[in-house]
């Protein structure tokens, strides 16, 4: 079943280079209107690859839906990616959080923010790709697996209820010090370059030093957001494509909400409910199975109560200047 696969990468690869290589060819600043239309091209192009899922199940096209851990419904399969997807998209908000105060810490101008973010999003998808591949794996070969991701789910919620206003710190970040010690640094930005030449000698600049922290961010929060998918299935197709899909869009996403961010104070919390719940779910998938369209509904109710409670208190505030 490996055609399937190369396919997907294929056309990922396609829409990333279409992307970078095409429509934002130049540097130039997203503006909101744009970043909306984006993003709502992204949310449509995994709606219309959720079709392709239902089809693909229903009737194996190119051998998908056959294997011992594979779903045998189209219409399970495709509920399942929703689903999932909905669950990844919500919880790479935060990481907007944090690019965003990466952005602003090391001062980077909003024409080189894409690019960034790019790069950032496609050595994710090669990192998230191993970490959903050895975790069903694991899954799949240790039963009691699935109790230890729901736990770590829990505690992850618990961390996030109680910590603190984030602080980025890059003297800190292992990647960071070894970049340092490999090659030196430039002073300044030197536009788009990630690398440029110092005294003779190869260098990276302070713009190459954001990516590296966007890619360790990305781990980070891969950790907790990757183990909750499996909340919904073990299916690696699935899996892999609802997470694909759901990262796709975050660049986007980000332009459009990065004015936004203030406002949105409650979504965090939203999210800490969502990990919990998701936690749960995992810890009674073998002795009770919540339904597909039952955790949806959560899900979906915990973010909108998130999302307009932020918006009224926000209103209010405005309101009493």
């Amino acid at each position: 079943m490996l055609l399937p696969w190369l396919l997907f990468i294929l056309l990922i690869l396609s829409l990333l280079f279409l992307d970078l290589g095409v429509f934002h060819k130049q540097d130039k600043v997203i503006n909101a209107k744009e970043a909306i239309q984006w993003t709502i091209f992204w949310v449509f192009l995994a709606l219309l690859f959720n079709v392709f899922i239902y089809y693909a199940y229903s009737h194996n096209w190119l051998g998908i839906g056959i294997g011992e851990h594979a779903l045998k419904s189209g219409k399970d399969a495709a509920l399942k990616f929703f689903t999932g997807y909905i669950i990844e998209k919500s919880l790479s908000l935060d990481n907007i959080f944090v690019i965003a105060m990466i952005f602003s810490y090391f001062k980077v101008e909003g024409k080189y923010q894409h690019r960034v973010l790019f790069w950032g999003i496609l050595g994710a998808l090669v990192m998230r790709g191993a970490m959903i591949l050895a975790g069903t794996a694991l899954i799949q070969q240790f039963d009691w697996m699935i109790y230890v991701f729901g736990g770590f789910l829990i505690l992850t919620a618990i961390k996030m209820l109680f910590a603190g206003d984030e602080e980025i710190e890059p003297e800190k970040n292992i990647l960071i010090k070894v970049a340092r010690r490999l090659f030196p640094v430039s002073p300044t930005f030197e536009g788009q370059k990630f690398f440029t030449t110092m005294n003779g000698k190869k260098a990276i600049t302070p713009l190459f030093l954001v990516l590296l922290i966007v890619e360790s961010t990305d781990v980070l929060f891969a950790v907790d957001s990757i183990p909750a998918i499996f909340a919904v299935t073990t299916d690696p197709f699935i899996v892999f494509t609802s997470n694909v899909f759901a990262i796709l869009g975050l660049r986007s996403l980000y332009f459009a909400l990065a004015a936004l961010i203030d406002k949105f104070r409650y979504l965090k919390l939203s999210l800490v409910f969502v990990l919990a719940y998701v936690g749960v779910k995992m810890i009674l998938s073998h002795s009770y199975s919540i339904p597909t369209t039952v955790s949806l509904g959560i899900i979906a109710t915990i973010l909108c109560t998130g999302v307009a409670a932020s918006m009224f208190i926000s209103g209010k505030e405005d309101a009493n200047k």
